[in-house]
């Protein structure tokens, strides 16, 4: 098995198999020689190469954990070197149309079936890995007309191999429920941090330092990679816009409630939310 970027969740999935078992050895490809070598003396790959044909090379499975942006390059560059028989799988946050990009790419003998664990957090890179990362987390299988089943089949195996509970989604359904669930989230976080970063008063240039728990608390995701995000929000481009649209709408009736003093309904739109936030918590416990 070959995994293209190291980092959390390739570090991650590197070390589920090895715990289980899955594969007979493990090539690393990234940018970075000293986060391979550091990748390699922690025994999660065996081997680390910033050559992407040397790290493919015999591979019979390709996991790409490299940020979105990059995914249909990396693809193109490697499948000349690919052997017959091989299966392409992702882990990137947006599907849609990468997901066609990169079926188009495909020849006879490779195959690919695209994936999205939702697993990580805040936090990136190679430390931040776990084993355990992966252990009962959802992974969305997003097949397409030109998905081979046999490859279908062997890449649910492995997704539920590592220890994930898998769906299978529409690419497109996939980037209106996970630009809901987590890209629209991260950018008002994004916001939020910095408009509250941005107040200022007479005698306090700067507030943060007085903030209390609950700030901190949901700005968690703020200190999540912004190369990564960037490059989630521009490719799913189309269904993060129209949340942030429907997200400005529902803001903006709050404010109206608030300029024109109607206290029952800006009780009943929080009374909702906590409602709401209920669901969230039973449907995840």
């Amino acid at each position: 098995m070959t995994v293209l970027g190291v980092g959390l969740i390739g570090a991650s999935l590197a070390q589920a198999c090895i715990q289980r078992k899955l594969v007979e050895r493990i090539v690393g490809f990234g940018r970075n020689a000293g986060n391979l070598k550091k990748a390699e003396k922690r025994n999660i790959i065996d081997s680390g190469s910033t050559d992407l044909k040397t790290a493919v090379a015999g591979s019979d499975l390709i996991v790409l954990c490299t940020p979105v942006g990059s995914l249909v390059d990396r693809v193109r560059e490697m499948i000349p070197f690919l052997q017959d028989g091989c299966l392409i799988t992702d882990s990137g946050s947006v599907k849609g149309s990468l997901v066609r990009d990169i079926d188009a790419l495909m020849t006879d003998g490779v195959f690919y079936v695209g994936a999205h664990p939702i697993a990580g957090g805040e936090q990136s890179g190679l430390e931040a890995s776990s084993p355990d990362l992966l252990t009962g987390a959802k992974c969305i299988i997003t097949p397409t007309a030109n998905t081979r089943p046999e490859a279908l089949e062997r890449i649910t195996a492995f997704w539920n191999a590592v220890g994930m509970e898998t769906l299978s989604m529409d690419p497109d359904e996939h980037d209106t429920i996970f630009g809901a669930l987590s890209h629209l989230p991260h950018v008002v976080v994004y916001a939020l941090m910095n408009t509250v970063a941005e107040v200022k008063t007479q005698h306090h240039p700067g507030i943060l330092p007085m903030s209390g728990a609950g700030l901190k608390d949901i700005t968690r995701i703020a200190s999540s990679d912004p190369v990564m995000w960037r490059d989630i929000c521009l490719y799913n481009k189309r269904p993060v816009v129209k949340l942030i649209d429907q997200f400005q709408e529902s803001l903006e009736k709050i404010k109206i409630m608030i300029e024109q003093d109607q206290a029952d309904a800006l009780q009943e739109t929080f009374a909702n939310a906590n409602l709401n936030r209920g669901k969230l918590v039973e449907s995840n416990t």
